[in-house]
């Protein structure tokens, strides 16, 4: 249920929320109407945009998403898990910015790093979740509480008379197993007083010598040929292009500015503008400095760059250029015209 909050005139200030994009500011605003007396609510990206953009359909819960990982990169928010096993998030800063007159118990669980002593939804009270008893985890060297099965040789009846012991089945069935490893042993030895066999054998022995084609063995979906996939060309990921703009400045960059411009810098490679593009843009800022916002402005300055000799947009080349008006030097040449 949304809530009137506060909103201090220092919001449009604060060097932190300068770190964000405008529509990460709005985001944070709005969870200040949304969260509960406690300041917390769910880290869903889906549920905050059908609740904070429903009518800006160009803002999806990827943008959304987006925004709240520049609000917990500024450290405006915090994202935690709650003991139920669910996702997050309360405001950092909640009970200094806002005065709540009788404030209602939340529901939700508390933020383990920030609060973890007070009041838990599920827990009814502290969060427990500590407090649980881990289950133990099994071992190698562990035994195992079955014992282990053996054979049990069935007892066969005592012969009742000491001649009848060899026709006893027992005796019979020790006197067959006995012939039959004399006779596999006499067999072996056989085998192994004999040579090698002079017959070749029909099977074709698979060469070792064959040429392995390089690359993948996997087709291709239509392919009658084998044919491997070439790997794709290395490209530079936009902590590449900061480490490079890092080493070009005499002193390192603060860490809020190295942030800020990793997130543009990744944000322009996702829309598929070249490494090129992004690594001039750097470098340019690089010269001029200025507030991490610029790289954008930047990068586009190196993308449609004015070539030379091109007319401007509008002009049609056949028409010719205008030119001013001059006293000639003979006037006498042009008195007809005059």
């Amino acid at each position: 249920m949304a809530r009137i909050r506060t909103v201090k005139p220092d919001l449009f200030i604060n060097e932190r929320c300068a770190e964000c994009s405008v529509t990460a500011v709005l985001t944070f605003i709005g969870l200040l109407t949304q969260a509960d007396d406690q300041g917390r609510h769910r880290d869903n990206a889906a549920i905050i945009a059908g609740v904070l953009w429903p009518l800006r359909a160009e803002h999806t819960p990827v943008h959304v998403e987006d925004d709240l990982h520049q609000l917990a990169g500024a450290g405006l928010i915090c994202r935690y898990t709650g003991c139920d096993g669910k996702r997050y998030l309360h405001i950092v800063g909640w009970f200094e910015h806002q005065k709540i007159d009788k404030p209602s118990q939340s529901r939700l669980p508390a933020c383990p790093q920030h609060h973890p002593t007070d009041r838990c939804g599920p827990c009814r009270g502290a969060c427990t979740e500590a407090n649980r008893p881990q289950p133990p985890s099994r071992q190698l060297g562990e035994g195992s509480p079955n014992p282990p099965r053996t054979r049990e040789r069935r007892a066969l009846p005592a012969p009742a008379h000491p001649h009848d012991e060899e026709q006893h089945p027992a005796a019979v069935q020790e006197r067959a197993l006995v012939g039959v490893i004399a006779s596999q042993g006499r067999g072996q030895a056989g085998h192994a007083r004999q040579g090698p066999l002079p017959e070749a054998s029909p099977r074709v022995p698979r060469g070792l010598g064959e040429d392995s084609a390089p690359g993948s063995r996997i087709l291709d979906p239509g392919s009658v040929l084998p044919s491997g996939r070439s790997a794709p060309a290395a490209t530079a990921s936009a902590g590449d292009l900061i480490a490079e703009y890092v080493t070009a400045c005499a002193e390192r960059p603060p860490a809020d500015v190295l942030g800020h411009l990793g997130r543009l810098a990744k944000r322009l490679l996702t829309e598929g503008i070249a490494v090129e593009h992004v690594r001039a843009g750097l470098r340019r800022f690089a010269e001029i400095q200025g507030h991490p916002s610029r790289l954008p402005s930047l990068v586009n300055d190196s993308m449609n760059a004015p070539r030379p000799g091109l007319a401007p947009p509008g002009i049609r080349p056949n028409v010719p250029a205008h030119q001013p008006w001059t006293t000639p030097v003979d006037a006498a040449a042009y008195a007809e015209e005059l």
